[in-house]
């Protein structure tokens, strides 16, 4: 079992929030923006540390500013104050929401007039991988009687791209969780079961070796290959002869995993493990790559030779790895034209994948961290021979 929960700190240190953001503010002046507003749950719990499950309910709206100069200023639900004042933020607006006919939205323009001005320059994320979380019509009412808006995208990705050490440290402990979970499988599968019944075991699993939470759990199986690896479970009984896959986001103190596992049941052809070489052989190509000052495409392409080389038929998926943190993915892509720089303490997942034969696909991933040398791997490296239980 993974090192008990306790050894690891949650939450973070008010001077972690503060350096957050203070960077955010230093792009800021550099942008002539006097606020910046987030209305999503990651961005809120970035610059706050508000951390809840409430955000599953979509009947209330939540906003965060952030001005130009001291802590950022929370304009929430009054279900949420309580909460929210046991983070480090100390101005806390509210409303008795839901409130459909003004929810929060007077009292964010007023926030925002308060320290913008009428006529302020205000930064709000609209690119890709942002949204509003607001009803429109509110959303152009605020836009209304505020000055101007500038997209922010580009200082959320900056800021949440490169991690600190407070940051990495939950994500090795919920990696190495999900390490001893996928360890454990041979000894929890079987063949007989459901594919029902594996994906409850596993996830029982990973709870047990000490993850909060198992919020994304994708796999299949088939006999001797898979078409699809984003599927839920069926009541399909695993067979000998059967591969299955695994690809598990699984969380500690809201930060996640994302990677995934193959294994074959009795016995597996040669095409299916030779499949698997060409996967696991690509992440050694990604691995090499990866350092300060390396692209994004340049992992991709390094990967993606080595899957040709190998007789890909082709990748659906359309990119092979991604950021990670407290989404189970975050920017960047590794795709043939991202092109992002890759800087030290990125954390990323690498997942090269193929279609090897009509109708079968073999997709392997891994997370690591980006230090000043290289790759530093977070989950347990994958056997490089198809695992067969």
């Amino acid at each position: 079992m993974a090192d008990t929960v306790t050894l690891y700190i949650r939450g973070f240190s008010d001077e972690e929030f503060e350096n957050r953001t203070l960077r955010c503010q230093a792009m800021m002046a550099e942008q002539g923006l006097e606020a910046l507003w987030v209305s999503t749950e990651p961005e809120v719990r970035y610059f706050t540390g508000f951390h809840t499950p409430f955000w599953q309910s979509p009947t209330r709206p939540w906003f965060v500013v952030v001005p130009s100069s001291g802590k950022p200023i929370a304009v929430i639900p009054s279900i949420g104050a309580s909460s929210m004042s046991s983070t480090w933020v100390d101005d806390i607006r509210t409303w008795p929401a839901p409130q459909p006919e003004d929810d929060g939205v007077t009292l964010l323009i007023d926030c925002l007039k308060e320290v913008t001005g009428p006529n302020g320059r205000i930064g709000l994320p609209m690119g890709p991988e942002t949204h509003v979380r607001m009803p429109l019509q509110d959303y152009e009412k605020v836009r209304s009687e505020l000055g101007q808006f500038f997209d922010s995208t580009e200082i959320i990705r900056s800021l949440r791209m490169v991690k600190s050490e407070e940051e990495i440290s939950k994500h090795e402990y919920i990696c190495g969780a999900v390490s001893d979970a996928f360890d454990a499988l041979p000894e929890i599968l079987n063949t007989g079961m459901t594919e029902r019944q594996a994906f409850a075991d596993f996830r029982s699993e990973i709870l047990r070796q000490g993850a909060d939470d198992v919020p994304y759990l994708v796999g299949a199986t088939g006999p001797g290959g898979i078409d699809d690896i984003i599927r839920q479970p069926s009541d399909r009984i695993i067979d000998d002869g059967d591969l299955l896959i695994f690809d598990t986001g699984s969380t500690f103190d809201g930060y996640f995993s994302d990677f995934d596992r193959n294994f074959a049941f009795t016995s597996a052809d040669q095409s299916a493990q030779d499949a698997y070489k060409a996967v696991w052989d690509a992440t050694e190509a990604g691995l090499a790559v990866v350092k300060p000052g390396a692209t994004t495409t340049q992992i991709f392409n390094a990967m993606n030779d080595v899957l040709m080389k190998n007789g890909s038929l082709g990748n659906n998926v359309g990119r092979m790895g991604h950021g990670l943190g407290m989404q189970v993915t975050e920017w960047p892509s590794h795709t043939i034209d991202d092109e992002t720089p890759i800087e030290e303490n990125m954390v990323l997942t690498l997942e090269p994948g193929l279609e090897w034969a009509p109708g079968k696909v073999m997709v392997h991933e891994e997370n690591l961290v980006v230090r000043s040398t290289g790759p530093e791997l977070l989950s347990r490296r994958a056997a490089e021979k198809l695992p067969i239980i």
